[in-house]
């Protein structure tokens, strides 16, 4: 009975959610597909940011957040009916956020694995965040 509950839940989280977790490359930069970044200002002015990302923070400088903000402004920058993405610092603050968007809200969001390091890392393209 518990497996069955089990594949019953699994199974219908992949109907109403898609969420794909997904390292950022040049052809993913190339596609189109729109990049909220959800970090905090002074880190997108250190590190800059994905060209033609969309800036929304999600957790403030003490880990607090105010997810009806977030959305409001989401929702204005965003068509959430399509699919967008989510990139932080490192991934992990976009894998938490992308899972309650997908599951809560069946919004189809790609989490950018490895965040803004990965990006750094693989030498892709990086613009300086203007206010």
């Amino acid at each position: 009975m518990i497996k069955i509950f089990l594949s019953f839940m699994l199974l219908s989280i992949t109907l109403f959610a898609d969420l794909k977790n997904e390292y950022p490359t040049q052809k993913f930069l190339n596609s189109k597909i729109p990049i909220v970044d959800i970090r905090t200002p002074p880190e997108w002015v250190e590190t800059g940011l994905v060209k033609d990302a969309i800036t929304i923070m999600f957790f403030n400088e003490q880990g607090g957040y105010d997810i009806k903000g977030f959305l409001a402004e989401l929702n204005k920058k965003v068509d959430t009916t399509k699919p967008f993405a989510l990139i932080c610092r490192t991934g992990s603050r976009t894998k938490i956020l992308s899972q309650f968007l997908a599951k809560e809200l069946d919004y189809d969001v790609i989490n950018l694995a490895g965040g803004m390091m990965y990006v750094k890392g693989m030498n892709l393209p990086i613009v300086p965040y203007k206010k």
